[in-house]
């Protein structure tokens, strides 16, 4: 274990993850959307290195600075039963030394492998909560930390999605990173989800050059990203001041929507890169709303900021189904191949 002090009278940090991560070109995803080949590059924060990866490594690494400054035996925290959060937290743990209890949304049985196979290969114990909101789940998690407290631990809860002031001084340093290695970037797409992300990268890089696409995680996202926004700035961060795309989130923060399908699928077909389908699929779907729309437009560079979430696929049915059904041909599987464009332009 390494930690680091600020010198600012900050918790340490506690380092979990390999930094910096890459920033790669996507070129043939960029054409496809309409946008120039040097337009378009991915930001890989799915390679942070922990418990499979993904962004909320770098929230961890503050909030569990300051859980091991407070001599926590035991971190609780909240999430769905796919949450990246719970299983990066119980990553964490594994990686500290220390016990992982996860409050999660709904009833056993409810969900299945996907991150919670991996929540139990890392030893978390789950608490399952039924069907409540975040507000009474949050209570729930704090009644559970409170009984902890009476059996002679030392509980640190950390926030929904790993999102506070303190959590999103994370992806502060991943702001300063994508301007020491790309400083030209236009706008940086990302899936806003419980608004630390998006946060962090608004006080780096500026509200202008962050576009945010909600995926349905919180009532009112704008106003979560102003107030942590602020939080971190120490001057007020105006909701309207955002860019956010509200358009992505169909009937639901779990629902599959055809725009995202679409997503996962190009992602897929033209960088060979694995989108899920509840951050990062919508982040790209809400991309591609907006090169669509004209808000990102060629001869600027984009970056798209890959925040992980893989394990989350294999717990989503009706995407792997949809998936899955790509294999289903009948008769003969090469009756109806043909070469890509792409290859045959290559021989000519």
């Amino acid at each position: 274990m390494v930690t680091t002090s600020t010198g600012d009278g900050q918790p340490s940090r506690t380092l979990l993850g390999s930094w910096p991560t890459p920033l790669e070109p996507m070129p043939r995803l960029a054409r496809a959307l309409g946008l120039r080949d040097d337009d378009l590059w991915v930001k890989r924060d799915d390679l942070t290195g922990l418990g499979g990866g993904g962004n909320k490594v770098r929230k961890l690494e503050w909030t569990c600075g300051a859980a091991l400054s407070d001599g926590a035996t035991v971190l609780v925290t909240t999430g769905a039963p796919q949450s990246n959060h719970a299983r990066l937290t119980a990553a964490a743990g594994a990686r500290l030394g220390l016990d992982v209890v996860l409050v999660l949304a709904g009833e056993p049985g409810s969900s299945e492998s996907g991150n919670l196979t991996l929540d139990g290969l890392f030893g978390a114990r789950v608490v399952w909560a039924g069907g409540v909101g975040k507000e009474e789940l949050a209570s729930i998690a704090r009644h559970v930390a409170g009984t902890l407290k009476d059996r002679g631990a030392v509980p640190a809860l950390i926030p929904f999605g790993g999102s506070s002031v303190l959590g999103a001084r994370g992806y502060v340093e991943c702001g300063q990173e994508l301007l020491t290695q790309g400083a030209d970037l236009a706008t940086v797409v990302v899936a806003l989800g419980s608004g630390g992300t998006m946060a962090g990268l608004v006080a780096a890089l500026g509200p202008e050059r962050v576009l945010g696409v909600d995926v349905g995680a919180v009532a009112d996202p704008g106003r979560v990203v102003s107030h942590l926004v602020s939080g971190l700035s120490g001057t007020h961060c105006p909701p309207e001041s955002l860019r956010i795309r509200l358009d992505q989130v169909g009937s639901g923060y779990s629902a599959l929507t055809e725009p995202v399908m679409t997503a996962l699928t190009l992602a897929a077909r033209t960088e060979g890169m694995v989108l899920d389908p509840v951050y990062t699929g919508r982040a790209m779907a809400g991309l591609a709303a907006a090169v669509e729309a004209g808000e990102i437009t060629p001869g600027r560079r984009t970056v798209f900021l890959h925040s992980g979430g893989l394990p989350g696929l294999f717990g989503h049915r009706p995407a792997i189904e949809r998936a899955a059904a790509e294999l289903a041909v009948d008769g003969d599987p090469l009756s109806t191949w043909e070469p890509s464009q792409e290859v045959t332009d290559r021989r000519k």
